[in-house]
């Protein structure tokens, strides 16, 4: 399979082209990007427009402000980073009831108010959507991520608790997309609405025919979720008048990008850091 580079904020020049790709801002000397999904938040600290540190830990809206401080804080120092060196935060979220806890958490933290990204955010892109303060704010910012790296028409599939398909054309115009349950939600619901089946580790089978229960699931999961991606990038790419792989960037980003773009070559590219490089691309328009 044919991978490609993993991307990071510093290949998003300081230049900024007339087409509004990527955004001139001095440095700053550490931004935290939070990203507050359905199952996972993902953290990353910005140095001078390169990740120096990333974090999952699971999302939880029954935590306090308090609780969620000593996480911050104690993931930064875990990496060697002083929080006084924060001077900036920027955030997206899918998870309203956790969104004011983790906001108040960080106001009450590093002292400086986040960027919460939502309506009124400019992000240098047209959202042709029928309601656009219905697309996730988690796709928006990936919409803007792959704008800014990736030249020419672009489809992301975001691998989290549920897999997200979007396009974005060349000229900095999302599309819109698709939403199938994510492969960890059908796996559990497997589990969980089944008398007989169990969990299973989520790893290739030696081959597609499982000659046992766990190795059919496994295959199901599996590649039924790989050739679920090749058939929608396929209808993506054939209404964006551009079939096959020379015209359009595919980009897998999530935390099961990996693991699936090893069963396939349908990706043009795996950046897993996509949606923060996508925050931290959006902290620097807007500031």
């Amino acid at each position: 399979m044919t991978r490609g580079k993993i991307a990071s904020a510093e290949s998003c020049r300081r230049t900024v082209p007339k087409a509004g790709r990527c955004y001139n801002r001095a440095a700053l000397d550490t931004l935290l990007a939070v990203d507050i999904g359905n199952t996972q938040i993902t953290i990353g600290a910005f140095q001078r427009d390169e990740i120096r540190a990333r974090w999952r830990v699971s999302t939880d809206p029954s935590r306090t402000e308090d609780e969620h401080a000593l996480i911050f804080d104690g993931l930064l120092r875990s990496r060697g980073i002083d929080p006084r060196a924060v001077e900036a935060i920027s955030l997206c979220s899918v998870v309203p009831p956790a969104t004011d806890i983790v906001v108040g958490a960080l106001r009450d933290l590093f002292r400086h108010e986040p960027l919460v990204i939502g309506r009124g955010t400019k992000t240098g892109i047209r959202i042709s959507y029928d309601r656009p303060q219905d697309v996730g704010a988690d796709r928006i910012v990936d919409a803007v991520a792959v704008f800014n790296l990736y030249p020419g028409s672009s489809i992301v599939v975001d691998f989290g608790t549920a897999t997200v398909f979007d396009a974005v054309s060349g000229e900095g115009e999302y599309l819109g997309g698709a939403i199938a349950p994510g492969i960890m939600l059908a796996a559990e619901a497997l589990y969980q609405r089944t008398s007989q089946l169990r969990r299973v580790e989520l790893r290739p089978p030696e081959k597609a025919i499982g000659r046992n229960t766990t190795a059919a699931m496994q295959s199901g999961l599996l590649y039924g979720y790989v050739a679920l991606v090749e058939g929608m990038v396929a209808r993506f790419q054939r209404e964006l008048g551009v079939p096959g792989s020379n015209g359009c960037n595919v980009v897998a980003t999530g935390g099961l990008a990996e693991l699936i773009a090893r069963e396939t070559d349908v990706f043009t590219a795996v950046n897993p850091d996509l949606t923060l490089v996508g925050l931290k691309l959006l902290y620097d328009l807007n500031s």
